[in-house]
Protein backbone atom coordinates (compact mmCIF):
# COMPACT_ATOMS: atom_id res chain seq x y z
CA UNK A 1 0.00 0.00 0.00
CA UNK A 2 1.20 3.19 -1.04
CA UNK A 3 1.85 5.61 1.92
CA UNK A 4 1.60 9.88 1.08
CA UNK A 5 5.23 10.19 1.61
CA UNK A 6 5.76 7.42 -1.16
CA UNK A 7 3.52 9.25 -3.20
CA UNK A 8 4.84 13.02 -2.52
CA UNK A 9 8.43 11.61 -3.83
CA UNK A 10 6.66 9.81 -6.76
CA UNK A 11 5.35 13.30 -7.63
CA UNK A 12 8.37 14.87 -6.99
CA UNK A 13 10.16 12.39 -9.71
CA UNK A 14 8.15 14.25 -11.97
CA UNK A 15 6.53 12.91 -15.18
CA UNK A 16 8.44 10.81 -17.67
CA UNK A 17 8.35 7.39 -19.55
CA UNK A 18 6.77 5.11 -16.54
CA UNK A 19 4.93 8.28 -14.75
CA UNK A 20 2.20 9.93 -16.13
CA UNK A 21 -0.11 13.03 -14.04
CA UNK A 22 -3.92 13.64 -15.36
CA UNK A 23 -6.52 15.42 -13.39
CA UNK A 24 -9.41 14.17 -15.13
CA UNK A 25 -9.54 10.57 -16.86
CA UNK A 26 -10.36 12.21 -20.08
CA UNK A 27 -8.08 10.31 -23.07
CA UNK A 28 -7.10 7.92 -20.67
CA UNK A 29 -7.28 5.28 -23.35
CA UNK A 30 -4.27 6.80 -25.14
CA UNK A 31 -2.06 6.28 -22.04
CA UNK A 32 -3.18 3.00 -20.81
CA UNK A 33 -2.59 1.84 -24.31
CA UNK A 34 0.97 3.39 -24.39
CA UNK A 35 2.12 2.16 -21.20
CA UNK A 36 0.79 -1.51 -22.23
CA UNK A 37 3.04 -1.18 -24.99
CA UNK A 38 5.83 -0.42 -23.57
CA UNK A 39 7.34 -1.28 -19.86
CA UNK A 40 4.28 -0.66 -18.08
CA UNK A 41 3.80 2.68 -15.59
CA UNK A 42 1.78 4.82 -13.26
CA UNK A 43 -0.68 7.35 -13.63
CA UNK A 44 -1.87 9.79 -11.22
CA UNK A 45 -5.56 10.83 -11.10
CA UNK A 46 -6.11 14.22 -9.41
CA UNK A 47 -2.55 15.79 -10.17
CA UNK A 48 -1.96 18.85 -12.87
CA UNK A 49 0.80 19.02 -15.12
CA UNK A 50 3.14 21.09 -12.79
CA UNK A 51 2.99 18.13 -9.89
CA UNK A 52 -0.04 20.31 -7.79
CA UNK A 53 -2.55 17.91 -5.84
CA UNK A 54 -5.50 18.72 -7.20
CA UNK A 55 -7.41 15.38 -6.21
CA UNK A 56 -10.56 13.92 -7.41
CA UNK A 57 -13.92 14.18 -5.73
CA UNK A 58 -16.12 11.24 -6.48
CA UNK A 59 -13.03 8.13 -6.22
CA UNK A 60 -15.51 5.58 -6.90
CA UNK A 61 -16.78 6.94 -9.93
CA UNK A 62 -13.71 7.86 -11.57
CA UNK A 63 -12.25 4.01 -10.80
CA UNK A 64 -15.36 2.64 -12.81
CA UNK A 65 -15.31 5.09 -15.46
CA UNK A 66 -11.30 4.08 -15.71
CA UNK A 67 -11.81 0.17 -15.76
CA UNK A 68 -14.54 0.98 -18.62
CA UNK A 69 -11.95 2.52 -20.80
CA UNK A 70 -9.21 -0.28 -19.64
CA UNK A 71 -12.17 -2.91 -20.99
CA UNK A 72 -12.65 -1.07 -24.42
CA UNK A 73 -8.62 -1.38 -25.01
CA UNK A 74 -8.20 -4.12 -27.73
CA UNK A 75 -7.19 -6.67 -26.03
CA UNK A 76 -8.41 -5.48 -22.64
CA UNK A 77 -5.97 -4.27 -20.23
CA UNK A 78 -6.39 -5.06 -16.62
CA UNK A 79 -5.47 -2.61 -14.11
CA UNK A 80 -4.48 -2.26 -10.21
CA UNK A 81 -5.93 0.84 -8.10
CA UNK A 82 -4.82 2.55 -5.26
CA UNK A 83 -6.30 5.19 -3.04
CA UNK A 84 -3.57 7.99 -1.27
CA UNK A 85 -6.13 10.67 0.05
CA UNK A 86 -7.89 12.01 -2.62
CA UNK A 87 -5.07 10.78 -5.49
CA UNK A 88 -6.19 7.32 -7.17
CA UNK A 89 -3.11 5.89 -8.45
CA UNK A 90 -3.48 3.59 -11.71
CA UNK A 91 -1.04 0.89 -12.01
CA UNK A 92 -0.67 0.02 -15.87
CA UNK A 93 1.85 -3.44 -16.48
CA UNK A 94 3.73 -4.18 -19.22
CA UNK A 95 1.24 -6.34 -21.60
CA UNK A 96 1.73 -9.37 -22.22
CA UNK A 97 -0.62 -9.48 -25.39
CA UNK A 98 0.80 -6.60 -27.50
CA UNK A 99 0.13 -4.50 -29.79
CA UNK A 100 -2.68 -2.89 -27.71
CA UNK A 101 -4.96 0.32 -29.32
CA UNK A 102 -7.53 2.43 -27.61
CA UNK A 103 -9.98 3.33 -30.63
CA UNK A 104 -8.51 1.19 -33.37
CA UNK A 105 -4.92 3.44 -32.97
CA UNK A 106 -1.88 2.37 -31.51
CA UNK A 107 0.16 4.45 -29.14
CA UNK A 108 3.53 4.03 -27.62
CA UNK A 109 5.43 6.12 -25.10
CA UNK A 110 8.28 7.69 -25.74
CA UNK A 111 9.82 9.72 -23.15
CA UNK A 112 7.09 11.79 -21.27
CA UNK A 113 4.64 11.37 -23.89
CA UNK A 114 2.31 9.04 -25.19
CA UNK A 115 2.64 9.15 -29.11
CA UNK A 116 0.51 7.70 -31.81
CA UNK A 117 2.72 5.01 -33.34
CA UNK A 118 3.15 5.75 -37.39
CA UNK A 119 3.44 3.27 -40.30
CA UNK A 120 6.80 2.40 -39.94
CA UNK A 121 6.72 2.78 -35.80
CA UNK A 122 3.97 -0.26 -36.16
CA UNK A 123 5.71 -2.54 -38.16
CA UNK A 124 9.06 -2.26 -36.05
CA UNK A 125 7.00 -3.03 -33.07
CA UNK A 126 5.48 -6.01 -34.65
CA UNK A 127 9.26 -7.21 -35.37
CA UNK A 128 10.71 -6.67 -32.08
CA UNK A 129 7.81 -8.33 -30.09
CA UNK A 130 7.81 -11.38 -32.76
CA UNK A 131 4.49 -11.04 -34.11
CA UNK A 132 6.28 -10.34 -37.48
CA UNK A 133 9.06 -12.77 -38.17
CA UNK A 134 11.72 -11.73 -41.11
CA UNK A 135 12.14 -14.97 -41.80
CA UNK A 136 9.03 -16.38 -42.45
CA UNK A 137 8.34 -13.80 -44.80
CA UNK A 138 8.23 -14.21 -48.45
CA UNK A 139 11.58 -13.50 -50.05
CA UNK A 140 10.88 -10.84 -53.08
CA UNK A 141 11.55 -11.24 -57.10
CA UNK A 142 13.35 -15.10 -55.59
CA UNK A 143 12.44 -17.61 -58.51
CA UNK A 144 12.43 -21.11 -58.30
CA UNK A 145 14.12 -21.78 -61.30
CA UNK A 146 16.55 -18.82 -61.80
CA UNK A 147 17.77 -18.94 -57.89
CA UNK A 148 17.25 -22.35 -56.28
CA UNK A 149 20.06 -24.10 -55.97
CA UNK A 150 19.54 -27.86 -55.78
CA UNK A 151 22.81 -28.56 -54.43
CA UNK A 152 22.22 -26.94 -50.91
CA UNK A 153 19.15 -28.91 -51.05
CA UNK A 154 20.34 -32.05 -51.53
CA UNK A 155 22.93 -31.66 -48.89
CA UNK A 156 20.16 -30.57 -46.43
CA UNK A 157 18.08 -33.47 -47.02
CA UNK A 158 21.07 -35.02 -46.80
CA UNK A 159 21.83 -33.93 -43.53
CA UNK A 160 18.48 -33.72 -42.21
CA UNK A 161 17.72 -37.67 -43.14
CA UNK A 162 14.52 -36.64 -44.82
CA UNK A 163 13.60 -39.72 -46.58
CA UNK A 164 14.34 -39.87 -50.67
CA UNK A 165 11.57 -40.03 -53.23
CA UNK A 166 9.73 -37.18 -51.60
CA UNK A 167 8.68 -34.64 -54.55
CA UNK A 168 11.14 -31.28 -53.36
CA UNK A 169 8.02 -28.61 -53.72
CA UNK A 170 6.17 -30.70 -51.00
CA UNK A 171 9.46 -31.28 -48.60
CA UNK A 172 9.75 -27.33 -48.94
CA UNK A 173 6.05 -27.00 -48.30
CA UNK A 174 5.74 -29.31 -45.56
CA UNK A 175 8.62 -27.61 -43.94
CA UNK A 176 6.90 -23.84 -44.60
CA UNK A 177 10.17 -22.73 -46.40
CA UNK A 178 7.67 -22.82 -49.62
CA UNK A 179 3.99 -21.02 -48.91
CA UNK A 180 1.79 -19.87 -51.50
CA UNK A 181 3.53 -16.48 -51.95
CA UNK A 182 6.26 -17.91 -53.07
CA UNK A 183 9.79 -18.78 -51.16
CA UNK A 184 10.74 -17.28 -47.63
CA UNK A 185 13.36 -15.12 -46.36
CA UNK A 186 14.93 -18.25 -44.63
CA UNK A 187 14.44 -20.76 -47.71
CA UNK A 188 16.41 -17.96 -49.86
CA UNK A 189 19.44 -17.98 -47.02
CA UNK A 190 19.45 -21.66 -46.83
CA UNK A 191 18.95 -22.91 -50.45
CA UNK A 192 19.21 -19.18 -52.69
CA UNK A 193 22.70 -19.83 -55.45
CA UNK A 194 23.50 -16.08 -54.64
CA UNK A 195 22.47 -15.12 -51.10
CA UNK A 196 23.41 -11.59 -51.44
CA UNK A 197 21.50 -10.84 -54.24
CA UNK A 198 18.08 -10.69 -52.03
CA UNK A 199 20.11 -9.96 -48.53
CA UNK A 200 23.80 -7.55 -49.01
CA UNK A 201 23.33 -7.26 -44.97
CA UNK A 202 23.45 -11.14 -44.63
CA UNK A 203 26.88 -11.72 -44.93
CA UNK A 204 29.91 -12.20 -42.52
CA UNK A 205 33.34 -10.13 -42.06
CA UNK A 206 36.45 -11.97 -40.34
CA UNK A 207 38.96 -9.62 -39.61
CA UNK A 208 42.87 -10.15 -37.79
CA UNK A 209 44.21 -7.35 -36.18
CA UNK A 210 48.08 -6.59 -34.92
CA UNK A 211 47.74 -5.99 -30.76
CA UNK A 212 44.61 -5.26 -29.03
CA UNK A 213 42.71 -2.59 -30.98
CA UNK A 214 41.64 -2.50 -34.86
CA UNK A 215 44.22 0.46 -36.07
CA UNK A 216 46.01 -2.05 -37.91
CA UNK A 217 44.31 -4.77 -39.82
CA UNK A 218 46.36 -7.72 -41.04
CA UNK A 219 43.78 -9.91 -42.75
CA UNK A 220 40.25 -9.42 -43.62
CA UNK A 221 37.57 -11.80 -45.56
CA UNK A 222 33.66 -11.38 -46.37
CA UNK A 223 31.36 -13.97 -46.53
CA UNK A 224 28.34 -14.17 -48.79
CA UNK A 225 26.92 -17.65 -48.94
CA UNK A 226 24.16 -19.38 -47.50
CA UNK A 227 23.91 -19.93 -43.40
CA UNK A 228 25.86 -23.36 -43.84
CA UNK A 229 28.64 -21.82 -45.55
CA UNK A 230 29.26 -18.84 -43.93
CA UNK A 231 28.97 -21.12 -41.04
CA UNK A 232 31.80 -23.06 -42.39
CA UNK A 233 34.11 -20.44 -43.88
CA UNK A 234 34.29 -18.57 -40.11
CA UNK A 235 34.97 -21.53 -38.40
CA UNK A 236 37.99 -22.71 -41.13
CA UNK A 237 39.09 -18.85 -40.57
CA UNK A 238 39.08 -18.77 -36.79
CA UNK A 239 41.31 -22.40 -36.54
CA UNK A 240 43.70 -20.69 -39.37
CA UNK A 241 44.38 -17.94 -37.44
CA UNK A 242 44.75 -18.99 -34.13
CA UNK A 243 47.61 -21.02 -32.41
CA UNK A 244 47.83 -24.59 -32.40
CA UNK A 245 49.87 -26.36 -30.09
CA UNK A 246 51.09 -29.86 -31.48
CA UNK A 247 51.67 -32.35 -28.16
CA UNK A 248 52.86 -36.41 -28.28
CA UNK A 249 52.27 -38.41 -24.91
CA UNK A 250 53.72 -41.31 -26.38
CA UNK A 251 51.80 -41.65 -29.97
CA UNK A 252 51.09 -39.72 -32.37
CA UNK A 253 51.19 -36.20 -31.86
CA UNK A 254 47.86 -34.45 -31.33
CA UNK A 255 47.03 -30.82 -32.53
CA UNK A 256 45.11 -28.39 -29.40
CA UNK A 257 43.35 -25.77 -30.55
CA UNK A 258 44.15 -22.49 -27.89
CA UNK A 259 40.30 -21.84 -27.55
CA UNK A 260 37.70 -25.15 -27.68
CA UNK A 261 36.31 -25.84 -30.73
CA UNK A 262 32.80 -26.41 -29.33
CA UNK A 263 32.99 -22.98 -27.97
CA UNK A 264 33.64 -21.26 -31.34
CA UNK A 265 31.14 -23.09 -33.28
CA UNK A 266 27.93 -22.60 -30.80
CA UNK A 267 28.96 -18.76 -30.56
CA UNK A 268 28.81 -18.48 -34.60
CA UNK A 269 25.58 -20.52 -34.66
CA UNK A 270 24.16 -18.41 -31.75
CA UNK A 271 25.12 -15.73 -34.45
CA UNK A 272 23.42 -16.64 -37.02
CA UNK A 273 20.83 -18.14 -36.00
CA UNK A 274 19.64 -15.34 -33.44
CA UNK A 275 20.71 -12.09 -35.56
CA UNK A 276 18.29 -9.51 -36.65
CA UNK A 277 18.62 -9.86 -40.56
CA UNK A 278 16.65 -6.64 -41.30
CA UNK A 279 19.79 -4.77 -39.35
CA UNK A 280 22.01 -2.96 -42.16
CA UNK A 281 24.92 -4.52 -40.18
CA UNK A 282 26.82 -7.76 -40.68
CA UNK A 283 28.31 -10.68 -37.97
CA UNK A 284 31.62 -9.84 -37.20
CA UNK A 285 34.25 -12.53 -36.09
CA UNK A 286 37.75 -9.92 -35.12
CA UNK A 287 40.56 -11.92 -33.81
CA UNK A 288 43.44 -9.49 -31.68
CA UNK A 289 46.11 -10.33 -29.80
CA UNK A 290 44.63 -10.96 -26.61
CA UNK A 291 40.72 -11.84 -27.38
CA UNK A 292 38.46 -13.27 -30.22
CA UNK A 293 35.19 -11.13 -30.37
CA UNK A 294 32.21 -12.61 -32.03
CA UNK A 295 29.13 -10.45 -32.45
CA UNK A 296 26.38 -9.98 -34.56
CA UNK A 297 23.10 -7.21 -35.13
CA UNK A 298 20.22 -7.77 -33.08
CA UNK A 299 20.21 -7.32 -29.09
CA UNK A 300 18.25 -9.98 -26.65
CA UNK A 301 14.79 -11.03 -28.58
CA UNK A 302 11.56 -8.85 -26.16
CA UNK A 303 11.11 -10.63 -23.02
CA UNK A 304 14.39 -12.70 -22.85
CA UNK A 305 17.09 -11.60 -19.82
CA UNK A 306 20.89 -11.83 -19.82
CA UNK A 307 20.13 -14.14 -16.56
CA UNK A 308 17.72 -16.42 -18.87
CA UNK A 309 20.76 -17.00 -21.49
CA UNK A 310 21.60 -21.15 -21.08
CA UNK A 311 18.34 -21.55 -19.89
CA UNK A 312 15.81 -20.07 -22.24
CA UNK A 313 15.60 -21.12 -25.93
CA UNK A 314 13.69 -18.16 -27.40
CA UNK A 315 14.73 -18.29 -30.92
CA UNK A 316 13.99 -14.58 -32.84
CA UNK A 317 14.45 -16.66 -36.19
CA UNK A 318 11.72 -19.56 -35.76
CA UNK A 319 11.58 -21.06 -39.03
CA UNK A 320 15.58 -20.64 -39.86
CA UNK A 321 16.58 -21.75 -36.20
CA UNK A 322 13.92 -24.86 -36.82
CA UNK A 323 16.07 -25.68 -40.15
CA UNK A 324 19.18 -25.49 -38.23
CA UNK A 325 17.82 -27.89 -35.58
CA UNK A 326 17.05 -30.33 -38.24
CA UNK A 327 20.57 -30.35 -39.33
CA UNK A 328 21.67 -30.83 -35.64
CA UNK A 329 23.57 -27.83 -35.78
CA UNK A 330 21.99 -26.18 -32.99
CA UNK A 331 18.73 -27.54 -29.77
CA UNK A 332 15.95 -25.94 -29.04
CA UNK A 333 16.42 -26.02 -25.22
CA UNK A 334 18.37 -23.06 -24.85
CA UNK A 335 21.95 -24.91 -24.22
CA UNK A 336 24.34 -23.18 -26.53
CA UNK A 337 25.56 -20.72 -24.09
CA UNK A 338 26.13 -23.49 -21.65
CA UNK A 339 27.71 -25.24 -23.64
CA UNK A 340 29.95 -22.27 -24.40
CA UNK A 341 30.54 -22.32 -20.62
CA UNK A 342 30.89 -25.71 -20.15
CA UNK A 343 33.81 -25.70 -23.01
CA UNK A 344 35.69 -22.90 -21.59
CA UNK A 345 35.55 -24.53 -18.27
CA UNK A 346 37.19 -28.12 -19.46
CA UNK A 347 39.57 -26.02 -21.00
CA UNK A 348 40.85 -24.34 -17.78
CA UNK A 349 39.67 -20.72 -19.59
CA UNK A 350 37.32 -18.06 -17.84
CA UNK A 351 34.03 -18.25 -19.13
CA UNK A 352 33.49 -15.96 -22.33
CA UNK A 353 32.17 -12.25 -21.77
CA UNK A 354 28.91 -11.68 -23.13
CA UNK A 355 27.24 -8.36 -23.71
CA UNK A 356 24.10 -7.51 -25.59
CA UNK A 357 21.92 -4.37 -26.17
CA UNK A 358 18.94 -3.14 -28.11
CA UNK A 359 21.17 -3.66 -31.47
CA UNK A 360 24.00 -6.23 -30.75
CA UNK A 361 25.10 -8.92 -29.09
CA UNK A 362 28.76 -10.12 -28.37
CA UNK A 363 30.83 -13.17 -26.85
CA UNK A 364 34.46 -12.66 -25.92
CA UNK A 365 36.82 -15.14 -25.66
CA UNK A 366 40.09 -14.45 -23.95
CA UNK A 367 43.36 -15.79 -25.61
CA UNK A 368 45.85 -17.79 -23.85
CA UNK A 369 49.12 -16.50 -22.82
CA UNK A 370 49.32 -13.59 -25.07
CA UNK A 371 52.71 -12.74 -26.63
CA UNK A 372 54.03 -9.66 -28.33
CA UNK A 373 53.04 -9.69 -31.44
CA UNK A 374 55.46 -7.22 -33.65
CA UNK A 375 58.81 -6.43 -33.08
CA UNK A 376 60.65 -4.86 -35.69
CA UNK A 377 63.49 -6.32 -37.28
CA UNK A 378 66.67 -5.04 -37.02
CA UNK A 379 67.50 -3.61 -40.14
CA UNK A 380 70.28 -4.80 -42.65
CA UNK A 381 73.00 -2.98 -43.07
CA UNK A 382 74.68 -2.89 -47.25
CA UNK A 383 77.93 -4.36 -48.02
CA UNK A 384 79.25 -0.78 -48.51
CA UNK A 385 78.61 0.51 -44.63
CA UNK A 386 79.76 -2.99 -43.05
CA UNK A 387 83.10 -2.17 -44.46
CA UNK A 388 85.71 -5.14 -42.91
CA UNK A 389 82.61 -6.23 -40.73
CA UNK A 390 80.24 -7.68 -43.58
CA UNK A 391 80.16 -11.32 -43.13
CA UNK A 392 79.68 -10.67 -39.23
CA UNK A 393 76.85 -7.82 -39.61
CA UNK A 394 74.78 -9.63 -42.32
CA UNK A 395 74.91 -12.97 -40.26
CA UNK A 396 73.54 -11.15 -36.66
CA UNK A 397 70.95 -9.05 -38.51
CA UNK A 398 69.97 -11.96 -40.64
CA UNK A 399 69.64 -14.23 -37.01
CA UNK A 400 67.78 -11.03 -35.75
CA UNK A 401 65.42 -11.16 -38.44
CA UNK A 402 64.52 -14.68 -38.86
CA UNK A 403 64.35 -14.39 -35.46
CA UNK A 404 61.45 -11.41 -35.32
CA UNK A 405 59.90 -13.55 -38.13
CA UNK A 406 59.19 -16.51 -36.15
CA UNK A 407 57.72 -15.14 -33.08
CA UNK A 408 55.73 -13.15 -35.20
CA UNK A 409 54.50 -16.37 -36.70
CA UNK A 410 53.95 -17.74 -32.94
CA UNK A 411 52.08 -15.19 -31.68
CA UNK A 412 49.87 -14.48 -35.33
CA UNK A 413 49.60 -17.84 -37.25
CA UNK A 414 47.58 -18.21 -40.55
CA UNK A 415 49.13 -15.50 -42.44
CA UNK A 416 50.94 -15.54 -45.90
CA UNK A 417 54.21 -13.40 -46.72
CA UNK A 418 52.70 -10.72 -47.88
CA UNK A 419 50.83 -10.16 -44.97
CA UNK A 420 53.81 -10.76 -42.71
CA UNK A 421 56.08 -8.11 -44.86
CA UNK A 422 53.84 -5.73 -44.16
CA UNK A 423 53.56 -6.16 -40.53
CA UNK A 424 56.99 -6.72 -40.05
CA UNK A 425 57.91 -3.82 -42.61
CA UNK A 426 60.60 -5.90 -44.22
CA UNK A 427 60.80 -6.08 -47.95
CA UNK A 428 58.98 -9.17 -49.52
CA UNK A 429 61.89 -10.85 -51.44
CA UNK A 430 64.05 -10.38 -47.45
CA UNK A 431 60.95 -12.09 -45.75
CA UNK A 432 60.69 -14.84 -48.82
CA UNK A 433 64.32 -15.93 -47.91
CA UNK A 434 63.76 -15.97 -43.94
CA UNK A 435 60.68 -18.21 -44.46
CA UNK A 436 62.23 -20.70 -46.74
CA UNK A 437 65.45 -20.64 -43.87
CA UNK A 438 62.49 -21.24 -41.22
CA UNK A 439 61.02 -24.14 -43.56
CA UNK A 440 63.94 -25.99 -44.13
CA UNK A 441 64.97 -25.72 -40.00
CA UNK A 442 61.15 -27.41 -39.87
CA UNK A 443 60.44 -23.86 -37.41
CA UNK A 444 57.13 -22.70 -39.73
CA UNK A 445 55.12 -24.91 -42.11
CA UNK A 446 52.36 -23.54 -44.65
CA UNK A 447 48.94 -24.74 -44.16
CA UNK A 448 46.29 -24.70 -46.71
CA UNK A 449 45.46 -23.21 -50.02
CA UNK A 450 47.54 -20.85 -51.86
CA UNK A 451 45.01 -18.01 -50.71
CA UNK A 452 43.39 -19.29 -48.05
CA UNK A 453 46.31 -20.56 -45.82
CA UNK A 454 49.20 -19.53 -43.93
CA UNK A 455 51.85 -20.23 -42.04
CA UNK A 456 52.40 -21.55 -38.04
CA UNK A 457 55.10 -22.32 -36.21
CA UNK A 458 56.29 -25.61 -35.03
CA UNK A 459 57.20 -25.90 -31.94
CA UNK A 460 60.33 -27.87 -30.14
CA UNK A 461 58.92 -28.70 -26.61
CA UNK A 462 58.52 -32.80 -27.64
CA UNK A 463 61.89 -34.26 -28.79
CA UNK A 464 60.48 -35.61 -32.07
CA UNK A 465 57.42 -33.03 -32.74
CA UNK A 466 59.17 -31.77 -35.79
CA UNK A 467 59.77 -34.61 -38.17
CA UNK A 468 57.69 -34.51 -41.54
CA UNK A 469 55.26 -32.29 -40.56
CA UNK A 470 55.86 -29.98 -43.32
CA UNK A 471 54.82 -32.05 -45.34
CA UNK A 472 52.69 -33.94 -43.57
CA UNK A 473 49.53 -31.97 -43.18
CA UNK A 474 49.46 -31.74 -47.19
CA UNK A 475 50.07 -35.52 -47.42
CA UNK A 476 47.77 -36.55 -44.70
CA UNK A 477 44.83 -34.63 -46.73
CA UNK A 478 45.51 -36.66 -49.73
CA UNK A 479 45.79 -39.57 -48.04
CA UNK A 480 42.27 -38.63 -46.51
CA UNK A 481 40.90 -37.53 -49.67
CA UNK A 482 41.43 -41.03 -51.47
CA UNK A 483 40.12 -42.70 -48.23
CA UNK A 484 37.06 -41.17 -48.89
CA UNK A 485 36.67 -41.50 -52.26
CA UNK A 486 37.05 -45.04 -52.04
CA UNK A 487 34.87 -45.60 -48.87
CA UNK A 488 32.39 -43.08 -48.58
CA UNK A 489 29.46 -42.44 -46.12
CA UNK A 490 31.91 -42.72 -42.72
CA UNK A 491 31.72 -40.70 -40.03
CA UNK A 492 35.24 -39.12 -38.07
CA UNK A 493 35.32 -41.24 -35.31
CA UNK A 494 35.65 -44.24 -37.99
CA UNK A 495 37.94 -42.90 -40.50
CA UNK A 496 40.41 -41.80 -37.39
CA UNK A 497 40.29 -45.52 -36.00
CA UNK A 498 40.59 -46.38 -39.91
CA UNK A 499 43.59 -44.75 -41.00
CA UNK A 500 45.10 -44.70 -37.28
CA UNK A 501 45.31 -40.52 -37.15
CA UNK A 502 44.29 -38.84 -33.96
CA UNK A 503 40.85 -38.07 -34.10
CA UNK A 504 41.66 -34.03 -33.28
CA UNK A 505 43.30 -34.18 -36.05
CA UNK A 506 41.95 -36.02 -38.45
CA UNK A 507 38.56 -33.46 -37.70
CA UNK A 508 41.31 -30.54 -38.57
CA UNK A 509 41.80 -31.94 -41.88
CA UNK A 510 38.12 -33.06 -42.46
CA UNK A 511 37.58 -29.25 -41.83
CA UNK A 512 40.11 -28.26 -44.35
CA UNK A 513 38.58 -29.98 -47.20
CA UNK A 514 35.22 -29.20 -46.51
CA UNK A 515 36.32 -25.50 -47.02
CA UNK A 516 38.14 -25.98 -49.66
CA UNK A 517 34.80 -27.71 -51.09
CA UNK A 518 36.42 -30.92 -51.17
CA UNK A 519 34.43 -32.98 -49.08
CA UNK A 520 30.79 -32.60 -47.67
CA UNK A 521 28.98 -34.12 -44.85
CA UNK A 522 25.50 -36.08 -45.75
CA UNK A 523 23.03 -37.31 -43.29
CA UNK A 524 22.21 -36.96 -39.24
CA UNK A 525 24.77 -36.00 -37.46
CA UNK A 526 24.51 -39.55 -35.65
CA UNK A 527 23.97 -41.74 -38.75
CA UNK A 528 25.87 -39.62 -41.53
CA UNK A 529 28.99 -39.42 -42.96
CA UNK A 530 31.05 -37.50 -44.97
CA UNK A 531 31.57 -37.71 -48.98
CA UNK A 532 32.95 -36.40 -52.20
CA UNK A 533 31.51 -33.16 -53.72
CA UNK A 534 30.18 -33.80 -57.02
Amino acid sequence: MMTSTELDKLIRIGEGFTIEFKMTPSHLGREICAFANASGGRILIGVDDQGHKIGIKNLNRTKSEIQNIARNIDPPVLLDFETVTDILVVTVPTGPNKPYSANGIFYIREASNSQQMKRDEIREFFFREGLIRFDEQPCRNFGMRRDFDSRKYLDFVQTAAIPSGLRKEDVLRNLKVLTDQGMTNAGALLFGKKVSQFFLQASLTCALFQGTSKSKVLDHAIYQGSITENYQSALSYLMSHLNTEYVIKGGPREEILELPEEALREALLNALAHRDYRSTSDIQVHIFRDRVEISNPGGLVSGLKMKDLGRVSRPRNLLLFSLMARMELVEHIGSGIKRIRDAMAAYGLDCPLIEANSDWFAVTFQRKGPQEAIKKPSPVRSKAAQGGGVNGGISEGVSEGIKNVLEFIRSTPGLRTPQISEALNVPIKTLERWVRALKQKNKIVYEGGRRSGGYRALTTRDEGISEGISGGVNEGLKVLLKFIQETPGLPAPEISKALKVPLKTLERWLQRLKSENEIVFRGSRKFGGYWIKQ
